[in-house]
């Protein structure tokens, strides 16, 4: 297969399922019969899409327990229940059959949101020092920086890596871990170590994803024409 052709058909995987990079959230659809995506397509009232809304009050909540009521312990188990309902969303909208489309933005725009409130949150907080989260903010940036690229050749996003969602995993683990590692004692140097492990190790992944990502950008670039001249070429001639 050459070049163009597989782009090409892995540009038409990611349009069809709308894969997204995050933050900690990231998830692969089953699948499903029509009839059961016409349903559940426009539903909003579903118990993943509430569980979504939940993790987003538990931003504006964590942020508070932990810089204004300088409460950390509690802010961690804002962010254990966050992770548990990421985790808990996914496999509810696919075991009751209630995938939406609501909860196709809902619930990585959620993990984006995590992804710079928790960071920032302990920056100003102290926890942890400004130079991991300047990187995270400034590979977000040039992530989606590659939006209206793609979106030239019609393309809504690329598909999903395997490099990508461990990164996140990584980072998911690390800010909690760190968070914990704040109080004094044995466990917590041990968590403390552990969590920075796991935040070194998640950059690294995460800027090496974003030159894959930039890479395949490149690549659909050069081999897919513009999509305003794909449409015209598709129109039939009906003079």
């Amino acid at each position: 297969m050459n070049p163009e052709d597989r782009v090409r058909g892995e540009a038409a995987g990611a349009a069809h399922d709308n894969a997204t990079d995050a933050t900690a959230g990231d998830t692969t659809a089953s699948p499903t019969s029509p009839s059961d995506q016409n349903v559940a397509t426009d539903r909003i009232l579903t118990i993943p899409n509430l569980l979504s809304l939940l993790r987003l009050v538990g931003v504006g909540l964590f942020l508070w327990l932990l810089l204004d009521v300088d409460s950390p312990g509690w802010a961690l188990a804002v962010l254990m229940l966050s992770g548990f309902s990421d985790w808990a969303d996914g496999k509810l909208a696919r075991l009751l059959g209630q995938s939406s489309r609501l909860g196709a933005l809902l619930d990585p725009a959620v993990d984006r949101l995590y992804m710079v409130a928790i960071p920032v949150g302990m920056a100003v907080a102290g926890t942890v020092p400004w130079w991991p989260v300047i990187t995270l903010l400034a590979r977000e940036v040039a992530l989606f920086a590659t939006g209206p690229l793609l979106a030239s050749r019609g393309i809504t996003a690329l598909p999903t890596l395997y490099i990508g969602k461990a990164a996140t995993f990584a980072l998911m683990c690390a800010f909690p871990l760190i968070l914990a590692g704040s109080y004094s004692g044995v466990v917590a140097s041990v968590l403390h170590a552990g969590g920075w492990a796991f935040l070194l190790w998640g950059l690294g992944l995460y800027l090496w994803s974003l030159v894959l990502y930039w890479a395949q950008t490149i690549l659909v670039m050069r081999a897919m024409p513009r999509a305003s001249a794909r449409d015209a070429d598709a129109t039939p001639d009906t003079q």
